[in-house]
Formats: C-alpha cells, sequence, structure tokens
C-alpha cells in the first residue's frame, strides 16, 4: 500500500508541474524546445532525467544478476554517449538553427523528401524506445500492487501523454528535473542503507561470484514460462500440495506454471543459456552469453555509446540551449549527473546475486531492484525502502517517456505533416496509444535487450547522418538516404530476427543480436561511397561553415 501512495505521488506531483508549463506552449518553438531559453542547470538535469530510462533504473541491475559483472559496461557506454555527444554534435547542432534531426537534415542538404525519410526512423526510433519505458512501468506496478500488467502499462501512457500534450518541452523540463532528483535519492537512499545492514558475509559474497550461490533461506520458485535447467547436486523440494519431489543432478525440465520449494542451502539451478551465478563467465567482465564476448562487448559499447548521437530526443534537448556555448556546458553537466546515478544500479545486482538468486529462474531479474529491499531488510524498513525504489522506477519511466514521446510528435506531426501546436498535441497522444498496444506482449522480454535494439537503429541512420553531415561537406543527398535506409532496414532487421526467430548458436546468432559492430560501419561506408559518386549541393560548404562558426 505504501509502494501504491508513493507512486502515487510522484504520479500527480509530475501532472502539476507540468500543468504549470501550458500557459507557454502557444507556438511550434514554445512546444518543441521552448524557445530556446531553458537554462544550462534546469536543462542538464532534465536531460539527465529523461535518459536515465527502465534500462537504467531496473534493466542494468537485472542484467548484473543474470549476466555478470560484465555488464556494467552498458553504465558506461551511456554516459560516454555524452562525451561523444559534446566533442561532435552538440554545438554545430545548436547553431543550426533546427528544431529535430529531420529538421537539420533538410537545412543541411535542401531536400524535404530526406526529412520525411528521417521522420520515419524518428517514428521506429522512438516506439522501439517507448515500448520498454511502459513494459517497466507495468511490471513495477504489478509487483507492488498486485494489478494486472496492462493497467501500469496504460496508466503510463496517460498520465506522459496529458502533460506532454499539455505543456510540451517545458513542461516536460520541469517534470524531468523533478524525476531525476527522485531517482537519485530514491535509488541512492535504499543502496546505501541496503549495503549497511546487508552483513560483511553477504558483503563479501556479493563481490567474489566464484564462492557459488545457495538460497539463503527456504524459496518458493513458480516457473511462469517453461524452463530448462541444470542441477549441480541433488535436492529434495516440495510442491504447493506440500508433496516432497526428489530432482537429481543433471538436467531438468518444468512447465509453465510448475512451483517448487526449494530448502535453504540447496544449490540455484543454473537456467540453460546463462552464466552460472557462481562460475567464471559471470565473474568476467565482459558482455554476452553467445560464445564470444570480447565481439558482444565491443557491439554492444558501439550502440550504446554511438546511438546516444543519434537518439533524436537526446539531440532535439540541445536545441532548447540559448547558444552553443552553452549547449556544450549541459552536455558536461549530464555526463557529470549520469556518473553519479551509475554508482548505485549494480548495487542492487550484487547484492541480488545472495539475496534473490531465484529471480533468475523466475524470468523476474528486471525486477530486482524492487524485490530486494523487502528480502535484505524484512519489516517496515523494507516496506520504506521498497516503496522509493517503486516510486523512483516510476519516475524514470515517466521522464523519459515524456522525452520520446515529444520527439515521436515531432517527427509525426511537425517532420512529417508541417503540423500546428493542435496537430502536435494530437500526435502525442496517438504516439502514447501506439506504444502502448506494443507494450501488452513484450512482458517477457529484457528492458535492456529493447533499449539496446533502439540505440542500435540510432547509431545505425542518425549517428552517421549526423557526423558526416556536419564534418563532410561533401555528403550528399542519395549518399545520405542511402545509409539511413541501409541502415534502418539491418539493424531493425538484424535485431528483430533475433528476438523473433530461434537461430542456431555461433556466429550467425551474435551477429543478428550484437549487429552494431557491422550495420555502423556499413551505413557510414554506404554515406561515403555514395556520395563520392554523386554531386553535392551548391551550399554545402557555406552550410558546413555556418555548423561551425561562433
Amino acid at each position: 500500500m505504501i509502494s501504491v501512495l508513493a507512486i502515487g505521488l510522484v504520479l500527480v506531483t509530475s501532472l502539476v508541474i507540468g500543468v504549470y508549463g501550458v500557459r507557454a506552449a502557444r507556438s511550434a518553438s514554445d512546444f518543441l524546445v521552448a524557445s530556446r531559453r531553458v537554462t544550462p542547470h534546469w536543462n542538464a538535469m532534465a536531460i539527465a532525467g529523461e535518459y536515465l530510462s527502465a534500462a537504467s533504473m531496473l534493466g542494468l541491475a537485472g542484467l548484473v544478476l543474470k549476466n555478470g559483472v560484465g555488464a556494467m559496461w552498458y553504465a558506461v557506454g551511456f554516459t560516454a554517449g555524452y562525451v561523444a555527444v559534446v566533442a561532435l554534435v552538440a554545438g554545430p547542432m545548436r547553431r543550426s538553427g533546427a528544431y529535430t534531426v529531420p529538421d537539420f537534415a533538410e537545412y543541411r542538404l535542401g531536400a524535404p523528401r530526406l526529412r520525411k525519410l528521417c521522420g520515419l526512423v524518428v517514428l521506429v526510433i522512438m516506439l522501439l524506445y517507448l515500448v520498454p519505458q511502459f513494459k517497466g512501468a507495468g511490471v513495477v506496478l504489478t509487483l507492488v500492487s498486485g494489478t494486472p500488467y496492462w493497467v501500469g502499462v496504460v496508466l503510463a501512457g496517460v498520465v506522459v501523454s496529458g502533460s506532454i500534450a499539455a505543456g510540451g518541452m517545458r513542461s516536460a523540463t520541469y517534470v524531468q528535473a523533478f524525476h531525476y532528483v527522485v531517482k537519485l535519492a530514491f535509488i541512492a537512499v535504499p543502496a546505501v542503507y541496503l549495503v549497511a545492514v546487508a552483513g560483511a558475509d553477504t558483503r563479501a559474497e556479493a563481490l567474489h561470484p566464484e564462492w557459488g550461490t545457495r538460497f539463503p533461506e527456504a524459496t518458493p520458485v513458480e516457473f511462469t514460462v517453461g524452463t530448462r535447467f541444470h542441477l549441480e547436486e541433488p535436492v529434495t523440494v516440495t510442491d504447493p500440495s506440500g508433496a516432497v519431489v526428489e530432482l537429481t543432478a543433471g538436467e531438468h525440465t518444468v512447465a509453465a506454471g510448475t512451483e517448487y520449494v526449494f530448502p535453504a542451502g540447496a544449490g540455484v539451478p543454473h537456467p540453460a543459456g546463462l552464466p552460472d551465478l557462481g562460475g567464471a563467465q559471470w565473474s568476467t567482465p565482459l558482455l554476452g552469453t553467445g560464445g564470444f564476448p570480447l565481439f558482444e562487448t565491443w557491439s554492444t559499447l558501439l550502440a550504446i555509446t554511438l546511438g546516444c548521437m543519434g537518439l533524436p530526443h537526446v539531440i532535439m534537448r540541445f536545441h532548447t540551449s540559448p547558444t552553443a556555448h552553452v549547449a556544450r556546458r549541459v552536455g558536461v553537466g549530464v555526463i557529470a549527473l549520469l556518473g553519479l546515478f551509475y554508482l548505485f544500479p549494480t548495487v542492487y545486482g550484487l547484492l541480488g546475486r545472495v539475496l534473490t538468486p531465484q529471480l533468475v529462474l523466475l524470468r523476474g531479474t528486471d525486477t530486482v531492484a524492487v524485490v530486494l529491499p523487502a528480502e535484505a531488510a524484512p519489516g517496515t524498513a523494507g516496506t520504506l525502502l521498497t516503496a522509493l525504489v517503486a516510486a523512483g522506477a516510476f519516475g524514470a519511466f515517466l521522464s523519459t517517456s515524456s522525452g520520446l514521446l515529444l520527439a515521436l510528435a515531432g517527427g509525426l506531426s511537425h517532420d512529417l505533416f508541417q503540423g500546428s501546436v493542435p496537430r502536435l498535441r494530437l500526435a502525442v497522444v496517438v504516439g502514447a496509444c501506439v506504444a502502448v498496444l506494443m507494450a501488452l506482449p513484450v512482458q517477457g522480454i529484457d528492458i535492456n535487450v529493447l533499449v539496446v535494439w533502439a540505440f542500435t537503429v540510432a547509431a545505425s541512420t542518425f549517428c552517421p547522418l549526423l557526423v558526416l553531415g556536419i564534418w563532410w561537406r561533401r555528403l550528399t543527398l542519395p549518399g545520405a538516404a542511402a545509409g539511413l535506409v541501409v541502415g534502418a532496414v539491418t539493424a531493425t532487421g538484424a535485431v528483430g530476427w533475433s528476438i523473433l526467430v530461434d537461430t542456431p548458436p555461433g556466429w550467425p546468432t551474435v551477429l543478428l543480436a550484437q549487429p552494431a559492430a557491422w550495420t555502423i560501419p556499413l551505413a557510414f561506408a554506404t554515406m561515403a561511397v555514395v556520395s563520392r559518386f554523386t554531386r553535392s549541393p551548391d551550399w554545402a560548404e557555406h552550410a558546413v561553415l555556418r555548423l561551425h562558426s561562433p
């Protein structure tokens, strides 16, 4: 009940703050970039609040629990992305005078048709990124209140679309700055408390995964999907009726809905396809379970670092700054704020490996940050800490969804149809409805898988367009269009294929699941090669000069 009240308080406060911005949204400039008058401190907090999504609040901790300490590379990549943004695109993009990435494409290459193509790519990226936010909202509300998954998804869609449709970028700025403070406080305070009360033995085991993992107490495990797992030693479990079941050492397969109670001290079963929680692969500082960890690590880092540079809602934020110099200052501030936040999610993953290992079997690792406080500190303290984490997680979904919906509305109305403020508001509502419908069937897919998919598409499309458009005057319209199409098709198709279709283990699966290492160079090469054989616009040199001149 306390968790529901905390989430409700965050929701109501977000709506009140969002409504405050209604009076300022009277034109497209007001709605999309807050008339370029957002101060650096508000902007940095708002960008950090927007960027710290469900993947950061829940997904990172879950990946550390499931796949090991190599998942910490996600935090490095998410933060390093802003280093690339500050170094390569923040200042020039602000000088371009554009509101959105498609705006920039039309300014740089003078082609309304390219603007429309970019608008379509915006829709793909934003929907892929919105879906995990709404999925996380549904999962958290189900955990703390017992409501059906769809209730949280729909509630998040209604609150976010209502706030953004009313006030646009100014509302989003205030709401997201508030959410950064909420997220930092609500994840940091429980993390510090849990580390303090966990005890020396638990802390030591969390830092030494090679010691192995056993259930600390009698633990019920309900297999929500059919699961295949391996036992190192025989174990005696009981089912809900109290009947004793002997599980021998070796491979076992259970049907969806099966429930066993494992006794205290029993070894945690090892699900097929995942690193052993106590094994060397879990403690190796590399990503991936496909057999090629170094390649998977590099590919993932490329996706999330360069993908940050191509995310439409990230780029749009820098247009709210008064000048290019201020835009770069904002980017540096964001790096500091992100670095502070990412100190804490890994705490939940490491402690969860010791205290909540059953979440791996339940396919619920995304929930470790919400479940762990009650396990580590039973009683009133655990209940209060769970409420804080749940409210912070809901704030993460709302703030990120706000920026995504605003960029989605820009793609739908401003970039595709040259819409007015009423059409922009309608586009927010339509985009939220589509994202909610897409989020309903993906409850079983990890949040980070969906987020990295969005980053991969952004890194394979808008990153090459922005980098070459800003730093290479020979970029042409045919080259840009060809690179966008190739990058969008390969990145979307590869990851989608790996999620929806079973592929044999080995290089084919790795190249499809983590395609950034080849889709990004392919998009860059396509733009460069096609541009070399076509003619650049007459005004290209002047356009590039404007991007770099004070």
